[in-house]
């Protein structure tokens, strides 16, 4: 029983010794314009850092932006409160968060949906293949559109939203190329009322699904499809449950994992500062919304999954801009 006890101490003393070492990291997180509870990736960000509380034992926090030039000194504050990992949410952060790291050696830092050239070694970049998830979702609209014309409704223009913009028409037009799609930039990410505008116009030229990749700007679409008895589909996050009856799938953006991910591995003491994540449909890092069996035939649903492995296998290589667009190949 004495041997026993000893083990059992030893154990104890580890387990706390854990515990504390997990308790003494602390993760902040900059949200952009949208604020913490945008319904998408600001919110999906803040989800991914309350599980690395829960599981892991991290002190979180979160200072919401309000406006650009709030980016700086909101980094700034977090790194007076001695965090031991600052997050940047949205590329419209990159700037200001390289230009913390640099001043601050010390300091960790990682950004939401971007990549440098050259990323000092106390940075971390993350992207998301969205043109993949969003190439399923086109895929969808195309096959389940009754009028043949869908829509796209963009925030603001950017190469992030450019990438859910052309991954969503190749996805289209793999599905029926004679489908036609009507497409809008908001110029915001948070007017919900010019998103709603915006969503009005297209279901009035006779779109009957419209995708949108814009933040806040979004919920305006989703009432919008509410009020005519419309098709919205989601993004970053599964938004089915703002509309149940007309949110028929999400392209979903897994910003919460990549959270998790990075807050484990400092748990573990491990950083890979100096580089960039990748996470696409083969890293589960994107796909649709698995509420979409609520509104999409399972054999629809079959056939998205036989090119969800093409595009895994490197068969369908979707595009992310105009560009690539355009010299996509066709693969049959």
């Amino acid at each position: 029983m004495k041997k026993y006890g000893v083990v059992f101490s030893l154990l104890l003393v580890f387990a706390l010794a854990f515990s504390a070492g997990a308790a003494e990291i602390s993760v902040g997180m900059i949200t952009d314009v949208g604020g913490v509870n945008d319904q998408s990736f600001n919110q999906s960000a803040w989800e991914g850092l309350q599980r690395a509380e829960k599981e892991l034992g991290v002190k979180v926090s979160y200072i919401e932006s309000r406006q650009d030039a709030d980016y700086g000194p909101n980094l700034e504050t977090m790194l007076d409160a001695g965090t031991d990992l600052i997050w940047g949410i949205g590329f419209k952060m990159a700037d200001a968060a390289l230009e913390a790291a640099t001043n601050n050696t010390d300091q960790k830092y990682a950004v939401i949906d971007f990549e440098w050239e050259e990323t000092p070694d106390n940075l971390i970049g993350v992207i998301f293949k969205a043109e993949e998830a969003s190439f399923l979702v086109g895929y969808i609209a195309a096959k389940m559109t009754q009028t043949g014309k869908v829509g796209f409704l963009g925030g603001m223009s950017f190469p992030v939203i450019w990438g859910f913009e052309y991954g969503f028409r190749a996805g289209v037009a793999y599905g029926n190329k004679d489908v036609e799609i009507l497409s809008q930039y908001a110029e915001s990410f948070t007017d919900a009322a010019k998103g709603k505008s915006i969503a009005n116009s297209m279901y009035q030229q006779g779109a009957d699904i419209v995708f949108h990749a814009a933040g806040g700007v979004g919920d305006g679409l989703i009432e919008a499809a509410k009020e005519q008895g419309k098709w919205a589909i989601g993004v970053d996050r599964d938004q089915n449950y703002l509309a149940p009856d007309n949110v028929l799938t999400s392209a979903m953006k897994r910003v919460d994992n990549a959270m998790y991910n990075v807050a484990k591995e400092l748990t573990e003491g491990v950083w890979n500062g100096g580089r960039t994540l990748s996470y696409g449909l083969a890293e589960g890092g994107v796909d649709i919304a698995p509420t979409s069996s609520k509104h999409v035939p399972a054999d629809l649903l079959e056939e998205v999954e036989a090119v969800k492995a093409k595009i895994i296998a490197g068969e369908i290589v979707v595009p992310y801009s105009e560009e690539t667009f355009k010299n996509a190949v066709e693969v049959k």
